[in-house]
Order: structure tokens, then sequence, then C-alpha cells
């Protein structure tokens, strides 16, 4: 019995092939397209249970056609798929009410998964935006695999008031993730407040968050407006919310338990209308042990958490990053600059101890003090200079770490039984053997699981891969 069916749109004959072979696979009835003409004539005409469509194709944009399918069958999940996979592409995704957004290449399980969700749990999706903000500048810069997971949370989360955790090294960017969930989310018309809690003395921090009454202590001469009541309607983002006082942390979980709070001096309880976007570099659960932050605001405030990857974990973005910061200075009024290739690939292979921001200081330091228009790798070498210049750590430079002491491990292990070093025929065979298991299992772990992923990291064919997998019996679970 068919699970219903998909309408696929996508202008690359491979994909289509692709898909088409995997969804009937899945159980699904399957129609292809390489247009939207077609695409929006079966879905006028009522056919289909779930579109997959791609954005670009020859006769059009998938989201100038979303709105308007929206309209004529609201209950239809779409899916988009894109090779633009910014941060851009995703909030698109979002606000024109697709049910799901994936960047290419794509998992085809995950996918699948998704499809299924679509056409067995369909729901509808939020009103799309009369009015689409034009994007002038993108807020978040990366094309990496890291960067993908973070757009897409962030897409998920514009059109709801969810609190949000971000975990992330200083200079990775957390008030700029926080800013761009405000200005492209439901509550784009009201304030942005950040306040940082490691930069206030800990006695002015309630003060600082919820106001105060004159005469409320020493030096209060009149009534004083909170950050709270400044971020009325709007986003307050704590920032390093792992600095907050004890105190602190109990008058903020009352305005997370009770939607209130009274300024301090005050008796009045006060509605609050905020959004709390917190963030922090700390391991929040390591404080909880030390008795150092409360455990219960830890589940009030990580409703969605949110990891931001430093910088040396996705160094892929680096060229990208380095052309933004570059327009962004010439539109400051600075000289336009390129900067060699070899200078690419020296920042690519340092560890950027300071993230984005370290990156953003450099790019600004080689405009200012550099006339030449063209940054030779010479340059930015020197400049590097000073900091940690090493080849960054690769998820293939500490697998094959891994392997290479576990190995060891157990060739020292096995030679101490055996007089005078004498091993026995088919070591190879045998490393190779005992070696096979766990090279595949931390590919996975790596990739969270990822088999597409994994197969390209370890060199092989995916279909070799999930066959080795299957044959020695390897079973991962996700959540390791």
């Amino acid at each position: 019995m068919s699970k219903g069916t998909v309408l696929i749109a996508d202008d690359d004959a491979a994909i289509r092939t692709v898909l088409n072979q995997a969804m009937t696979r899945a159980g699904f009835e399957v129609r292809v397209t390489s247009n939207i003409s077609t695409l929006w004539k079966w879905v006028s005409e009522g056919g289909g249970d779930v579109v997959i469509t791609d954005v670009s194709m020859p006769d059009g944009n998938a989201f100038d056609f979303l709105p308007k399918m929206k309209r004529a069958r609201p209950d239809l999940p779409v899916i988009v798929i894109s090779a633009q996979n910014t941060f851009m592409t995703a909030i698109k995704a979002s606000e024109r009410g697709a049910y799901e957004y994936l960047p290419k290449p794509f998992d085809l399980p995950e996918l699948i998964a998704i499809t299924d969700r679509a056409v067995s749990q369909p729901k509808r999706s939020p009103e799309t935006s009369s009015s689409p903000k034009q994007f002038q500048d993108m807020p978040l810069v990366g094309r990496s695999p890291a960067m993908q997971d973070v757009y897409r949370v962030l897409a998920r989360l514009m059109q709801t008031d969810l609190t949000l955790l971000i975990n992330g090294e200083s200079g990775t960017g957390k008030e700029l993730v926080a800013r761009a969930l405000h200005e492209y989310g439901k509550r784009k018309n009201g304030p942005f407040v950040a306040i940082n809690m490691a930069a206030i003395p800990k006695d002015l921090i309630e003060s600082e968050l919820f106001g105060h009454e004159r005469g409320a202590f020493t030096g209060a001469h009149s009534r004083s407006a909170g950050r709270f009541e400044q971020a009325e309607g709007g986003t307050l983002f704590l920032d390093e919310i792992g600095d907050m006082p004890m105190e602190a942390q109990t008058r903020l979980l009352r305005v997370l338990q009770q939607g209130e709070y009274t300024t301090v001096g005050g008796r009045t309880p006060i509605k609050s209308d905020v959004r709390i976007v917190a963030a922090t570099n700390k391991d929040l659960k390591s404080s909880i042990n030390q008795g150092l932050f409360r455990e219960d605001l830890f589940f009030r405030l990580n409703v969605v958490p949110l990891r931001l990857p430093p910088l040396r974990e996705r160094s892929e973005d680096i060229s990208d990053l380095v052309d933004h910061f570059l327009a962004i200075n010439a539109k400051n009024g600075m000289s336009s600059k390129t900067i060699d290739i070899s200078g690419i690939d020296a920042m690519q292979r340092y560890s950027w101890p300071g993230n984005v921001r370290e990156l953003e200081n450099l790019i600004l330091r080689l405009a200012a003090l550099y006339p030449q228009d063209h940054i030779s790798g010479e340059i930015v070498r020197q400049e590097l200079s000073s900091g940690e210049f090493q080849q960054n750590s690769t998820p293939e430079n500490t697998i094959q770490a891994d392997i290479s002491i576990a190995t060891e491990n157990w060739l020292g292990e096995h030679f101490r039984k055996f007089p005078d070093g004498q091993a026995p025929h088919g070591l190879y065979r045998e490393v190779l053997k005992r070696m096979e298991i766990p090279l595949i299992l931390a590919s996975l772990a790596y990739t969270k699981g990822n088999q597409i992923k994994a197969a390209d990291l370890l060199g092989l064919n995916r279909n070799t891969l999930r066959k080795k997998i299957k044959e020695l019996d390897i079973r991962f679970n996700r959540m390791n």
C-alpha cells in the first residue's frame, strides 16, 4: 500500500533519478519534473501529499512560488532542498512556509524520514509574511555543515517565542545569532536589548535587569527602568549568563516561571512580554555541580540549546568570511582589498583562539595598515605570527590519531604473548579485522551518524560502507 504521493521538482536529472528511486523504495508513489510550471499544475489540480523542490529552476524561483502554493494548499507540506546553502536560504524557506529545509548535498535517509513525518503528520504552516523583509546584508556567514545546523535551528525558531540557550567560545558570534533571531523573527518590530553579566558589578545586576524605585538603595535618586522593561515586546539577550550571581538567578527564574517581576524596592508585580535568549561560554552543567548555577533555571533557559562551532571547526568558511569583512571595510570607506590565495590558506591553518572576532580584527588591520590593494600570503603570515600558527585538528587527523594509538596498544599487548617478538602469520589481516570496526564507529561518531559523510571521510563508496556496517553488525547510537 502506498504511503502517499511525492511531487519532486529539480532541474538536475541525477537528483531526480536518485530521489525517484529512493522514494519509490520507501513506499511512495512519485511524480518528477524539472520545472516549476508543471509542479504548480499538479499542485493546483490537488495532486500530491508532499512536495520536494529545489529553489532555482529554469522557469523561476521556488521561493516566489511557495506563497501562492501555500494559499492554494495550506496543508500541503513542502520540503525545500537547495545548493544555495546560506543562512538566508534557511530563513526564506521558513518565512514562506516550508515544512523543512535541507541543504545540498543532503542525507538521503534523513530526507526520507522527513518525508514520512510530513505525510503522516501534516500540519498547517504558519502564515507567510505579506511583505517579506528584503535581505540586504547577510547577518551570518558560512556554508559549512556545522553552520547549516545552526541555520536550520534558527529558521525553526523565527516565528516562535521559545527560549534559546546559545553555547559557544568567546568570539563565535553569540550576540550576532541572537540579533538575527530577533531581526528576522516575529518580534522584529520590538526592541532588542543586550546585557553582559560579566561586565556589570554583581551588586548592580538586579537593578540593571529589573529596574529600581527611588530610594531603593543609596544613590537611587529616581526611578530607573531595567532591561526587562526596555525590552518589552521584543528580545532580551542575556550574555554570559553563567556569570549571573545566585540572587539574580532566583529573580530571573520567577520571570520565566510566572511571566512577571518586581523592581528593586518595588512591591507591585509587573507583567513581562519579553523573549529570552541567553548565551554562555561556560559548561553550565559543571557550574550546577559546583553550586554556582541553579539547575531549575538551567532547564528553563535550555528549552532549545544551540552550540556555535569555533572557527577552527569550520575553516572552510574562512574564505566567505574574509570576503564579507572586506566588503564591510570597503562599504565603510576603506579601499577595496583582495587577499592572495596563499593568505587564505595560512588563515585556514591557523587555530583562531579568538574565533570570528579575531578574524574580523585581522581583516580590519590588513585594510588599515597596508596600502597595497592585493595582500600577499607573506603579510598574512606575518600578522598571524604572534598567534598559534598550526594545522587545525580535523576529523581525519583525530581519527588517524585514535586508530594509531589503538593499533599500537593492541600490537603491544599482542606481541607480549609471543617469545622474542615472534608474530604469527596473517598479522596484517588480523590488525585490519580488529581495527575496521572501531574505525567505522569513530567515523560515524564524528559525523553524528551520517553515513554519507562518514563514507566520504573514510574514502569509501557509501554503498560499500553500508555493506560493511551490515556485515560487521555495527550498531551506532546517534545519541552517543
